[in-house]
């Protein structure tokens, strides 16, 4: 029997990656998009096909989707220096790739999407799903994960050297935020899952093993526990955050790059409900593997592994 055919955007990221080996362990066959030849060896490793082309190529697109019976797109943009340059990544992507797909189609966009008044990045995702959804229609399935960590991942690594390095750890002082998380293996089930479903075709996140949601003090209790640290919460005031999102902005401007931290990223942190509601989850979808420690405690692993820590 010819296995199932998937094609996928934003294979060799963080989260493709890791969705890759769980496609594959759940009897799907992986064509993925690559932007360098030197990806495709990676790919091979993975027992993946690769097509060479970006989201900005619309006869890579076609190669890539062809004779596909589900198409993931999971590449994106998390950080660029302004809302037209995720806008042209994040939206028109998702709309290219819903035209080139003729079967169904799930997109990987964020819990931040609820949000889109927030930043550029949450907008632009937002404007993702329309786009994708005005394409597709009723193919159309959207996963919105919440925070993801877990082996590879550069963006929170920031939060484990915080923790193992220093005694005080800043935080959002609102002791009433929550903030669901889930560690990137369990997304990627979740993200299989609504795959091996054709009826699901709603909108969908993803909450980890608490979708209620972490306050600030347990993430960074878990993070120095990870680490064989107890640092102490140092509460930081809104306006102080948001003042070091701006410096941040302008330091990543003299250089030339497109920072992380930005004024939209720190509206995002300060957003008290990033919980996930019992209606906004897979309905019937797997339990997480991961609780916030051992998922911790898996990444730290990885990355002192790896040589990152």
């Amino acid at each position: 029997m010819t296995a199932r055919l998937a094609a996928l955007t934003g294979a060799t990221g963080f989260l493709g990656q890791r969705l890759t080996l769980a496609l594959g362990a759940r009897g799907w066959r992986v064509r993925a998009l690559v932007r360098r030849p030197a990806d495709e060896a990676m790919l091979q490793r993975q027992g993946a096909e690769a097509v060479l082309g970006d989201l900005a190529d619309e006869a890579s697109l076609r190669s890539l989707t062809h004779g596909a019976e589900a198409v993931v797109h999971c590449a994106g943009l998390i950080k660029a220096r302004d809302r037209t340059a995720f806008m042209a990544v994040n939206r028109d992507g998702a709309a290219r790739v819903a035209a080139a797909s003729a079967g169904r189609l799930l997109l990987v966009s964020s819990l931040a999407a609820r949000e889109p008044s927030l930043s550029d990045y949450a907008a632009s995702k937002q404007a993702g799903e329309a786009a994708a959804r005005e394409v597709a229609g009723g193919r159309l399935a959207v996963i919105r994960p919440p925070v993801i960590y877990g082996p590879g991942d550069r963006e929170t690594l920031a939060l484990f050297r915080l923790a193992g390095r220093w005694p005080l750890a800043p935080v959002p002082a609102d002791a009433d935020a929550r903030l669901a998380l889930a560690h990137a293996d369990d997304v990627a089930e979740a993200i299989v899952a609504v795959l091996d479903r054709p009826s699901l075709c709603g909108v969908y996140a993803v909450g980890g093993d608490r979708p209620a949601g972490y306050g600030w003090r347990e993430i960074i209790a878990a993070a120095g526990a990870a680490m064989n640290r107890s640092p102490r919460v140092a509460p930081v005031p809104d306006w102080a955050v948001s003042a070091a999102a701006a410096i941040s902005e302008q330091v990543g401007a003299l250089g030339g790059g497109a920072p992380i931290f930005t004024r939209g990223k720190a509206r995002e942190m300060l957003h008290a409900d990033w919980s996930v509601k019992p209606d906004e989850l897979v309905p019937g979808g797997p339990t997480a593997r991961f609780g916030l420690e051992a998922g911790f405690a898996d990444a730290v692993k990885w990355y002192r592994a790896a040589g990152w820590l």
